[in-house]
């Protein structure tokens, strides 16, 4: 199992941030689209790191054209030496429609058509193939040689996408190298939603499993002391409601048998009771969407629970020391 962390948006602590992490033996960092642009933080790690691997988990996808992803893929990719995993998500309408300010279609079947625009692209810049992509939402059908990328040592980059839903999680395994299964999900949802999703989308492009890379880092409750456990726990049971109040969600907390809770959620996050809707994650549903213990014994409990079906995660809970972090990677990457 491979191990990434993430890494934050401050540019001038990221060398010496990927530098620590490489050392420590990280297989991997990836950045998140909040409140800053997920790609320039990339840009440093890769001329600071050698071996880390390098991905957007995740960068907004519909607020950008094919062409555009194409074009940063490709630079982020050729910097780093084939280092770089473009990864992707939709967002929900209103971040896209009022936010950004672009169109919001049906967002699988955008999604899909997005990842194929993307793969014409390259395929024209790396192969010579004409570039004629016609489709719903995107359309290209022009590039010169003035406009064409000429370092392709490293081609394109990976694609993975990030889902919940079973319509975008077969998507990405018709169309994509991996997927991103979101933190708000339950083993049993991931069993029988998401696995068999995903065997539907990698039949329809004629792959294996052993193709395709599955990422997940569940929610983990741990502290190294009562005060940050505690802290920890009442965190994870905010952002569990949080996610629980979207109604796309509301699948996966039928998965647990609790899916009228999603309703009184939604209802209380309009009302703003952000904090007050924790209080309704018991602690039955603490323990259906993550692992619970002491740092220690976080790795073992993630092993045990997904390492069947799982090929990297993510490692980022509070540990004493460096050598601490390091067995507990170490553990992982052994699993």
């Amino acid at each position: 199992m491979k191990v990434d962390a993430g890494v934050g948006h401050k540019l001038g602590s990221i060398p010496d941030q990927v530098r620590s992490l490489e050392a420590l033996g990280y297989d991997g960092i990836h950045t998140a689209e909040t409140n800053h642009d997920p790609f320039f933080p990339l840009l440093l790690a890769a001329e600071h790191s050698k071996k880390l691997e390098l991905a957007t988990s995740i960068a907004v996808a519909f607020a950008r054209s094919p062409m555009n992803l194409a074009n940063i893929g490709h630079d982020l990719n050729a910097y780093s030496r084939g280092r770089f995993t473009l990864g992707l998500g939709s967002q929900i309408k209103p971040h896209i429609t009022k936010r950004f300010s672009m169109q919001w279609g049906a967002p699988a079947d955008q999604m899909r058509e997005l990842v194929l625009a993307m793969r014409g692209i390259w395929a024209n810049w790396y192969e010579g193939a004409p570039l004629e992509f016609v489709g719903k939402y995107y359309r290209h059908t022009l590039m010169t040689p003035a406009f064409t990328p000429q370092d392709k040592e490293y081609g394109a980059p990976r694609v993975v996408l990030a889902a919940v839903g079973p319509r975008m999680t077969e998507v990405a395994g018709e169309v994509a190298d991996g997927l991103i299964i979101h933190p708000f999900s339950t083993l049993a949802y991931i069993n029988s939603v998401t696995l068999p999703a995903i065997e539907t989308g990698l039949t329809k492009s004629g792959r294996s499993r052993d193709e395709f890379e599955l990422s997940y880092s569940c929610f983990v409750i741990t502290g190294r002391t009562e005060e940050e456990f505690a802290a920890s726990k009442k965190a994870t049971r905010e952002r569990i409601a949080f996610y629980g109040s979207t109604p796309a969600y509301k699948g996966v907390l039928e998965s647990i048998g609790v899916g009228e809770l999603q309703g009184e959620l939604n209802a209380m996050s309009k009302q703003g009771r952000w904090q007050e809707m924790g209080t309704l994650v018991t602690d039955e549903m603490l323990s259906e969407f993550g692992v619970i213990g002491e740092p220690g014994n976080i790795a073992s409990q993630i092993l045990a629970r997904y390492g069947k079906f799982i090929d990297r995660t993510s490692a980022s809970f509070p540990v004493s020391n460096d050598e601490e972090r390091g067995k507990i990677i170490a553990e992982l990457r052994a699993g």
